[in-house]
């Protein structure tokens, strides 16, 4: 299966873009300040089921787009580029204004598993950016000569192992995280990264013809 897309620069890319601080980390790190470690680690677990949800709607997109026209293809591969490039850009503007993140300190309390699962996934599947960001991000690493939904699939299935690794460290250290996260040095340099990241990739994309 791996041999059909591009899976290692993906690896590097899709690990930047986890790290990078964001709504996923906020509510991980929020909810294992509320609730512990348990309620954390089930936040996540709910976020990362949804990257599925997000890579399957994606692929079938992809699909049909690939089905229709390789023109038609072509042209979804430059809108993503230029999509991808706008969220560089907006990831450059956050790193000069950074601030660090802002996360408020409640008392550990029980919360129930299905809480925190559901508000995980809800969180993740309600939002349309992912499906958005997927299909911007996932032709350069397709192959349309094989299943789009099937790369796409273990695309999200690297992308889950690895935010659920990131977010986990984040629920089992969160005090130190938090305060880590909160320092605006940090936060510039990750938005920093992951805008130049973003920014190659748009521009590799966009001068990618097949």
């Amino acid at each position: 299966m791996f041999e059909h897309f591009h899976w290692l620069p993906f690896l590097f890319a899709i690990t930047a873009l986890t790290m990078s601080p964001g709504l996923d980390s906020l509510l991980v790190m929020r909810n294992a300040a509320r609730g512990g470690m348990r309620d954390g680690l089930l936040t996540s677990f709910g976020i990362c089921l949804g990257l599925f949800a997000h890579a399957t709607v994606s692929a079938l997109g992809l699909s049909v787009i690939l089905l229709g026209s390789a023109t038609l293809f072509a042209t979804m591969k430059i809108a993503g580029a230029a999509y991808l490039v706008w969220l560089g850009i907006q990831s450059l503007r956050s790193a000069w204004h950074a601030q660090g993140m802002r996360i408020t300190v409640q008392g550990a309390r029980v919360v129930p598993a299905t809480t925190s699962l559901r508000e995980g996934l809800l969180s993740n599947v309600l939002n349309p950016k992912p499906i958005i960001f997927y299909m911007a991000f996932l032709p350069q690493f397709i192959d349309p000569a094989h299943s789009a939904l099937i790369q796409s699939l273990a695309m999200a299935a690297i992308h889950f192992t690895i935010a659920m690794l990131w977010q986990g460290l984040l629920a089992l250290t969160v005090n130190r995280a938090r305060s880590l996260l909160e320092r605006p040095r940090v936060s510039r340099i990750m938005d920093g990264v992951t805008g130049m990241l973003l920014l190659g990739f748009g521009a590799k994309l966009a001068a990618t013809q097949n």
